[in-house]
């Protein structure tokens, strides 16, 4: 038996009144997802413990089968394990994103974007520019990247308060600035940071992103060094994660899932969908279970961008599961398609409510869905309350 489970990010909306009171979702031409609604079972699950931040690091954590509030360690240890950071139990990670700041407003959480080639530049300049004996920037991807500090009372340091950046877009960061013991040391590295981001040249030469600066870093996210039991030993099965995003891969690398890198993924609307696709098929060769996770349609969410959330979605559904439709021996292989978490395009951000998934293939009868939407799988009684408990079931129900 195959298992897939596919992720799109932030899938799951609300009605917008432009689209007629349709999500999203609902609007979007999804002909693949729709099939096999109709010809499988739908339903909610819970993906973010009551009391969590609704992040993707928390909501994938639970769609791969761990119990954030068991193991979440914070979002940058997990992107961390997947640059090879091996964090040190005196060291704490922090995410560090590259932002757009005006007036004291958080004007763009990712500075428009910014290509890898360019952050990379302003995140050396960090480094040899801010004088930390106890610290070190590792530059990722885009505007994505971390700040290490060696501490010596690093469970002090993790109590910090501190919030992701897209959830204070067009608001005053002053009034949303870390804070409690020792947020002072982060709030001196940032200051710092705008001090040499802000009269950086290479923000002169992106013409294309010129209302979008990169002229200053947020630190959020931290947490120390985590441990996941082993995926295989937990669930049977052997498999690989495909993500553009580090804190995804990170939790398939420590889970002992194979990362498997796919040319041209950018985690951005014009990412490789097609080879996601082609190298899960691949992956299943040798192994039974891939969890591939599309990042767009969560930052179309962030960017209150309704035409692209649509657009990405409909190339999830022809480019990634058409082609794996079209591929697999649907009486040996289970499909699961699930967001981690809603990122509405009228919030534009993250929320906790439950998210809509359809599991088909072997064993999984229709339960009356009449297409894959948030309304139709809210109608039917299929609901979990984590996401342990759906990818169980997922993975076991119906087998014996």
């Amino acid at each position: 038996m195959k298992y897939i489970v596919i992720v799109p990010d932030g899938m799951t909306d609300l009605p917008i009144e432009s689209l007629g009171g349709k999500t999203p979702l609902q609007a979007a031409r999804t002909t693949n997802m729709d099939y096999m609604a109709q010809h499988g079972m739908c339903g909610m699950v819970q993906t973010i413990p009551q009391g969590m931040q609704p992040g993707s690091d928390v909501g994938n954590m639970s769609l791969m089968g761990y119990d954030p509030l068991e193991y979440h360690p914070g979002r940058a240890p997990l992107e961390a394990a997947s640059m090879n950071i091996e964090l040190q139990p005196e060291e704490v990670a922090f995410r560090c994103n590259l932002i757009t700041m005006s007036d004291h407003v958080m004007k763009d959480y990712s500075a428009g974007h910014i290509k890898d080639k360019e952050a990379n530049v302003l995140i050396e300049s960090l480094s040899k520019e801010i004088d930390l004996p106890f610290g070190k920037f590792y530059a990722g991807k885009s505007y994505r990247h971390l700040l290490v500090l060696k501490v010596r009372d690093p469970e002090a340091f993790c109590t910090i308060t501190t919030v992701p950046p897209h959830d204070i877009l067009n608001q005053d960061i002053r009034d949303y600035a870390p804070k409690g013991p020792h947020a002072e040391v982060l709030i001196s590295i940032m200051e710092r940071a705008y001090a040499i981001l802000q009269k950086h040249p290479i923000n002169d030469v992106r013409i294309d992103l010129k209302e979008n600066p990169a002229n200053m870093i947020w630190l959020w996210g931290q947490g120390m060094k985590p441990q996941l039991p082993n995926f295989k030993e937990k669930f049977g099965l052997t498999g690989g994660v495909i993500s553009a995003v580090d804190l995804v891969r990170g939790i398939g690398k420590l889970a002992g899932l194979e990362i498997i890198d796919v040319p041209g993924i950018n985690g951005y609307y014009d990412t490789n969908y097609l080879g996601k696709a082609e190298y899960a098929l691949k992956a299943l060769e040798k192994n039974n279970f891939v969890f591939i996770h599309i990042e767009a349609p969560d930052e179309a969410g962030h960017n209150g961008d309704i035409e692209n959330k649509i657009l990405s979605l409909e190339k999830i559904d022809q480019d990634v599961i058409g082609t794996i439709l079209n591929r697999v021996d649907p009486h040996d292989t289970r499909i699961l398609v699930v967001a981690d978490h809603p990122t509405p395009v009228e919030v534009r951000t993250h929320t906790s409510e439950p998210v809509n998934f359809l599991m088909f293939g072997k064993g999984f009868e229709p339960n009356g869905a009449p297409d894959y939407s948030e309304k139709s799988c809210s109608e039917r009684d299929l609901k979990f309350a984590n996401g342990e408990d759906m990818l169980n079931f997922f993975i076991k129900k119906y087998l014996d």
